[in-house]
């Protein structure tokens, strides 16, 4: 037994709620359950955390790297967790020692970082092994990834940027509604790359009077700007007009963001993320599996190949891009896809809800381009990316696999190279 739970003490793995920007990448990466959440703040289960750091290095703020040393039989619940607005201090030694915790137990938790597994984790865990997408995915960028800068804003000190654009991206007229916005910083340091995210604060509160926290949007422009040489980002934000059930409901900040007007200004955090990153090393290939609003790192990426392939001083390897919408209508930049040289980027598009047409996913024409796909895998410099709602996930990972054993490869050591390389990058939510 670990000593120190036997001590009756324990190391309480805690999210920071002033940090977080409550982009679900703990909860979705956690392997045991132990993170869950409600409309205020994301949590950990004392009782189900193994410490197992799986949700440490995928966190874009740091906000889920935080620890408390606690009695065991004061372990904060859930629902304290839940309406907290910022973390509580460290347990001072007289108040440790108050609870009957010996003066050399906190060290002795800091050594697990958490309690041993317990009967409720050992509940959350499958009897049988069950294919988990999200193990494949790569926490480190590629080897040739330039240096990602993070966290210049945090949520407690935002920085200003100045509405300069605002386009609907898809087909007017149309229920659903996709914007390209375009911000800019004028003097103030923003440097992002592509693969990176930034947080916009809408104004207000909320429902109980909190101010609303930031929400999280993947920049859609390459390095050097929307427009080349200038402080700006792009974002793609898809106007959120009802929920997951579909019924009514007005996201807050989309609609906040897609109503913006030339002029306006607008409160930003981070830039977030260290390894949703472009290879640099000539003749790396992308291939780049998308839906919707999912498309607005690969519009970056490609933009910035397109860039250095019309300056003449990279030579790029292959761009295969599978993109998945309801309909072409609602297919965010197709007007622009089309325009892309053939020789340059290979298009691959799937739409689910066209009516009179069978319904065809990413994942199907992944499998209808499996000779492609898998010369791409048996190469080194083969990098993939994955973006969009959470429900793509499984099924792009499984098509990969499909793909490696169908042409003889070992999916397991294919998956574990993938990962441990930085060359399967999973941004799903």
């Amino acid at each position: 037994m670990d000593m120190a739970v036997e001590a009756g003490v324990i190391k309480q793995h805690l999210i920071d709620p002033e940090i977080c920007i409550r982009c679900n990448t703990c909860e979705a990466t956690c392997p045991v359950n132990a993170i869950t959440h409600d409309d205020n703040n994301y949590v950990v289960r004392a009782d189900i955390c193994n410490g197992c750091m799986a949700c440490i290095s995928p966190c874009p703020t740091g906000s889920i790297d935080n620890w408390r040393t606690m009695p065991l039989v004061r372990a904060y619940t859930i629902e304290e967790q839940l309406t907290w607005e910022e973390l509580p201090a460290e347990l001072t030694p007289e108040e440790l020692e108050a609870a009957g915790v010996p003066a050399d137990a906190g060290d002795e938790a800091g050594a697990s970082a958490a309690p041993s597994p317990t009967q409720a984790q050992a509940a959350v865990e499958p009897i049988e092994a069950v294919f988990n997408s999200a193990q494949y995915g790569a926490t480190v960028p590629p080897w040739s990834a330039a240096h990602a800068y993070t966290n210049l804003f945090p949520p407690k000190t935002p920085t200003t940027a100045t509405v300069v654009g605002n386009f609907n991206c898809t087909e007017a007229g149309f229920e659903s509604e996709t914007h390209h916005i375009v911000l800019d910083f004028g003097v103030v340091p923003f440097p992002v790359l592509e693969g990176q995210s930034i947080g916009i604060v809408p104004p207000g509160v909320d429902a109980i009077g909190k101010r609303h926290h930031a929400r999280q949007y993947s920049v859609a422009s390459p390095r050097n700007g929307e427009r080349p040489g200038y402080n700006n980002v792009s974002l793609t934000v898809k106007r959120v007009t009802e929920d997951h059930q579909g019924d009514p409901v007005l996201g807050v900040c989309s609609n906040y963001v897609c109503d913006l007007k030339v002029g306006d200004t607008v409160q930003v955090v981070g830039p977030f993320g260290v390894s949703f990153l472009m290879p640099n090393h000539p003749k790396s290939h992308i291939v780049m599996i998308c839906t919707g609003t999912g498309s607005a790192p690969m519009r970056a990426m490609t933009e910035w190949r397109r860039r250095l392939r019309k300056s003449g001083k990279f030579e790029g390897g292959k761009l295969m891009l599978f993109f998945g919408a309801r309909t072409q209508q609602e297919l965010p930049y197709f007007g622009p896809l089309q325009s892309l040289p053939k020789d340059f980027i290979d298009i691959n598009l799937a739409f689910s809800r066209t009516p009179g047409s069978p319904k065809r996913y990413v994942q199907d024409l992944m499998r209808e381009r499996a000779a492609d796909l898998a010369a791409l895998l048996k190469d080194g410099s083969s990098h993939f990316y994955v973006c969009g709602l959470k429900s793509m996930e499984e099924g792009v990972v499984l098509a990969l696999r499909d793909v490696a054993t169908e042409a003889g490869l070992d999916w397991d050591t294919v998956g574990a190279s993938l990962k441990r390389e930085g060359r399967l990058h999973l941004e799903t939510y």
